[in-house]
């Protein structure tokens, strides 16, 4: 079975180096993806191309809202099911008035204008962000600190606008493939109350889980969710038997 693994925001696909030698060690083979400007139709067309060759798509935080519109329009395209995994994944990152459970206008306005005056302490203060919530926090923040690759200022910008206006809420309603969603009850950046959210949408195939974590929990829990996607494989695969 063939899984992309696309990261999230801000650091760089070595963040999810470790999950992905996991998933390899129960036989997957993995791919990591970068984040890409999802408003680029070249851009999307050639992901959407890509993506078709794998079994599952998973992503993290804005990696998972990329992975659930890479799903939607292979579906669209090629009538192709993918099987979607989300992790610490909000459907829409920025509240509005038909989903509340995110971040406010104005925190995130004030966090993008950060980003362009001082992109470096800006990414610094995120990192912090994402391993908040827990008592390992500043232990996990070194660690995170000595993954982060460098990463282009374009591509960082192009991911603060998917994150300020991608709203994935109907397309998991919609989905017809089998879809998984992971949330972490001590995220700082997605509420842990979005899992019951999503696990109320109408969806046929839809599976939520929460757990104990930060937002990073795909970084410093990598084993431990590498053993929830394999279990959720497994169940998806002996269903279809």
């Amino acid at each position: 079975m063939k899984i992309l693994l696309i990261t999230g925001w801000g650091g760089g696909t070595l963040l999810l180096e470790s999950l992905k030698q996991h998933l390899e060690q129960k036989n997957y083979i993995v791919e990591l993806m970068n984040i890409f400007d999802v408003y680029d139709s070249e851009v999307l067309q050639h992901k959407i191309e890509h993506a078709k060759a794998y079994d599952v798509i998973v992503g993290w935080s804005l990696g998972g809202q990329l992975a659930t519109v890479l799903a939607s329009e292979i579906q669209q395209q090629y009538q192709y099911n993918k099987i979607l995994i989300t992790l610490a994944s909000n459907p829409c990152f920025v509240e509005h008035v038909d989903w509340p459970f995110a971040m406010s206008t104005t925190a995130f306005e004030q966090f993008k204008n950060s980003f362009h005056m001082d992109a470096v302490a800006t990414l610094k203060k995120f990192g912090f962000m994402v391993c908040q919530g827990v008592i390992t926090a500043k232990e996990d923040f070194k660690y995170l600190q000595s993954l982060i690759q460098a990463q282009n200022l374009d591509t960082l910008s192009h991911g603060l606008n998917a994150l300020a206006g991608l709203d994935n809420v109907n397309i998991l309603k919609n989905y017809m493939g089998h879809q998984y969603h992971i949330f972490a009850k001590q995220d700082y950046l997605v509420s842990y109350k979005i899992e019951h959210i999503i696990a109320n949408l109408s969806a046929k195939y839809l599976q939520t889980e929460l757990i104990n974590g930060s937002h990073g929990f795909p970084v410093f829990n990598a084993k431990e969710i590498s053993c929830k996607i394999y279990q959720y494989l497994e169940g998806v695969a002996q269903s279809k038997v």
